[in-house]
């Protein structure tokens, strides 16, 4: 591995293409990059989750039922949830997510940018003649983050989708789970979500730093403000969502229910019981409010945090 580089941030623009940057404390190495973008990945995917955890509750409630979505319906949704268990009653679950969100968006964040080093998409000066390179580093590091923590995200699910009665922790999931469907259980699901994984990565990644590649083309060394980077964010999140949707109502069908299920019988089941829009597709317009709001919060954060932290003396002295 190659032992030092230059403080290029993680999905910025800063840095012309195949050229380094100088910290105004001096070079930083590989291991302070990947420290810094894990502490960067861990904020920014835990601030993101946190934001629309309400949101993303409601979607899971209409993903696992045959029930029609509407916003008023989610609407009522969220009303009654705060009527009968009280407004914290709309972050249930949100323990279990970060417990998943914040060792995953740090893996994410850490392994995208190695994949990127790996695969020389930093160094390459014209990188819009390999475009793929770009989009498989998103691809594998959606993959090796999705993997490690996939247990946690299940554990998510089911908490958010049932009465505090039923699982009154992150334990009691794993050990109810295990206990009445065996040990692959916690990996439930697990096939349909790396397929979704693969272009939900790959495409939001892409999209955002082809974004921000475009905008240091057009106005030089000037940075991104917050706001740019946010729509910035918010375009890569929403092509990210619609590019996998389907795949997602596959895999929560798949982790809140009981029984062996493969992904054609719940494609089929769906396709069947509610149709393409209102099945495979149920909840995606309020994806295209949240999966936004996610995504560009995400990338700006980390953006935001990881360049705060690889100006520090600390890191370029590592």
């Amino acid at each position: 591995m190659q032992e030092r580089h230059s403080t290029v941030d993680q999905l910025s623009p800063q840095t012309p293409l195949g050229a380094k940057k100088m910290s105004g404390q001096g070079e930083i190495s590989n291991a302070s990059k990947v420290v810094t973008s894990l502490i960067a990945g861990a904020v920014a995917g835990g601030l993101a989750k946190t934001i629309i955890a309400p949101l993303d509750r409601t979607k899971i409630n209409f993903q696992i039922k045959n029930i029609p979505f509407s916003f008023y319906e989610a609407y009522k949704f969220i009303v009654i949830s705060y009527k009968e268990s009280g407004f914290t009653s709309l972050w249930r679950g949100n323990s279990a997510t970060m417990a998943r969100v914040l060792p995953y968006a740090a893996i994410q964040y850490s392994s995208h940018e190695q994949f990127k080093r790996l695969l020389s998409v930093e160094t390459n000066e014209d990188k819009r003649k390999h475009p793929i390179r770009s989009y498989v580093a998103g691809s594998l590091a959606g993959v090796v983050s999705t993997s490690l923590t996939y247990p946690l995200d299940l554990a998510r699910a089911r908490m958010a989708v049932t009465h505090r009665e039923k699982y009154n922790s992150l334990g009691a999931v794993f050990r109810k789970t295990i206990k009445r469907e065996g040990p692959g259980a916690v990996y439930k699901g697990y096939l349909p979500t790396i397929l979704g994984v693969i272009p939900y990565a790959g495409t939001s990644f892409f999209t955002y730093e082809t974004l921000k590649r475009l905008h240091h083309e057009h106005f030089g060394p000037l940075d991104p403000n917050p706001l740019e980077r946010l729509v910035f964010g918010a375009i890569a999140g929403l092509f990210g969502q619609s590019a996998s949707y389907p795949l997602d109502i596959v895999r929560r069908r798949m982790q809140t229910q009981q029984g062996s299920m493969t992904i054609t019988g719940v494609l089929k089941k769906v396709l069947v019981e509610e149709g393409i829009i209102h099945g495979l597709y149920k909840g995606l317009s309020l994806n295209w409010i949240k999966g936004p709001i996610a995504v560009g919060v995400s990338f700006t954060t980390f953006d935001l945090v990881s360049k705060f932290l690889r100006n520090l003396s600390f890191f370029t002295d590592f």
